[in-house]
């Protein structure tokens, strides 16, 4: 006595049904991985673009503030940018400039308006040089100048 043919399509169709559910869970897994992958780069690519900043000296000729060089720094974007030795590296001629050498006033600044960014004098010497002012999501600023 075995089973009838009918008792043999209920196996095959649930067994059917359980693979058809396991593979529509992992699909959803992955879509939602993918979903939250692309948010992720989406909030990243529009704060890249939001942020954006410019070194606007005249390059022959680079202010002094007690021992200090100083350079203007005004923020082209629309988004408000922190400006401190945390979110900005300096590079003077591909040299990273330590963070007590350097300092900013004021340490936040607004779409369209300026910071200036005091280098201490004992790290550039004299002659033509090239400051690269790299800030948050890796976005920078070359500037060539001479003293």
């Amino acid at each position: 006595m075995g089973f009838s043919l009918t008792g043999t399509h209920v196996i095959f169709f649930v067994a059917s049904v359980i693979v058809a559910g396991a593979v529509s869970g992992v699909f959803i897994a992955v879509i939602n991985n993918v979903t939250t992958s692309f948010s992720k780069r989406g909030e990243n690519v529009q704060e890249k673009l939001e942020i954006d900043y410019k070194i606007i000296n005249d390059p022959v000729n680079i202010p002094t503030n007690d021992n200090y060089y100083a350079f203007y720094i005004k923020n082209i974007g629309s988004r408000k940018i922190v400006t401190t030795n945390n979110t900005f590296h300096i590079q003077i001629d591909g040299e990273l400039v330590t963070k007590a050498n350097y300092s900013f006033s004021p340490d936040s600044i607004l779409s369209d308006e300026l910071t200036i960014l005091y280098i201490d004098k004992g790290d550039i010497s004299a002659g033509d040089h090239k400051l690269k002012v790299v800030g948050p999501q890796d976005i920078y600023d070359e500037f060539y100048f001479s003293i």
